[in-house]
């Protein structure tokens, strides 16, 4: 998923208490919101920092474990969790594929917004504050050699950021807006039907 200088005293003691109250809001944030829908806008940036590419979209979920993430610009994709399988179609390749639920989600953002147990699948952490937002760092307890770092910002007490670095150093940083916490979600939006003469590969 980059941490951006008074006495130090002074600083844990005006810090301490938003440390805390990220870490509720995400706490509350697992327990009370069953459903949500949103727009976001990720920033993918290289691992020297010179590059960056940005795509944008909408995305679903419903715990536990279906979401829907529609990348619009600047290409099409659809990733859809159904509960069991995690497809992802490009409509460029006419091309779907799935894999299992648990060999997919690992310690990605869908693990975190639509998991059924956060704390049972993350060690959570409060970080200082930066780039306008309350951090939390969520470490998986179990190792994930794709994600080496994990974190989830808030302003206040909404959801509003994830930030993950993977194995290859990239830094992805994921900005939510217009989230509708406990959103009514249609089922079928958590399935996925192949498009007329789409080339599948459908992990048993």
């Amino acid at each position: 998923m980059l941490l951006k200088s008074m006495p130090l005293v002074s600083a844990l003691a005006l810090m301490g208490p938003a440390h805390a109250d990220a870490v509720d809001a995400l706490r509350d944030f697992a327990k009370d919101v069953r459903s949500a829908r949103a727009e976001f806008t990720q920033t993918v940036t290289s691992p020297d920092g010179k590059r960056k590419k940005t795509s944008s979209g909408s995305f679903e979920f419903q715990r536990p474990n279906q979401f829907r993430f529609v990348y619009n610009k600047p290409f099409e994709q659809l990733i859809v969790g159904d509960g069991k399988k995690v497809w992802m179609y490009d409509p460029d390749l006419q091309q779907a594929s799935s894999r299992k639920l648990d060999q997919a989600l690992g310690a990605s953002p869908a693990a975190l917004l639509a998991g059924a147990n956060i704390e049972r699948d993350f060690e959570l952490k409060a970080l200082p504050d930066a780039q306008g937002y309350s951090w939390v760092q969520a470490v998986p307890r179990q190792a994930d050699a794709v994600v080496q770092n994990l974190r989830i910002g808030f302003k206040g007490r909404d959801l509003a950021a994830i930030e993950l670095l993977d194995g290859f150093g990239q830094r992805s940083l994921i900005q939510f807006n217009a989230l509708v916490p406990n959103a009514s979600v249609a089922p079928d939006r958590f399935r996925f039907v192949a498009p007329p003469g789409a080339d599948v590969i459908d992990s048993p």
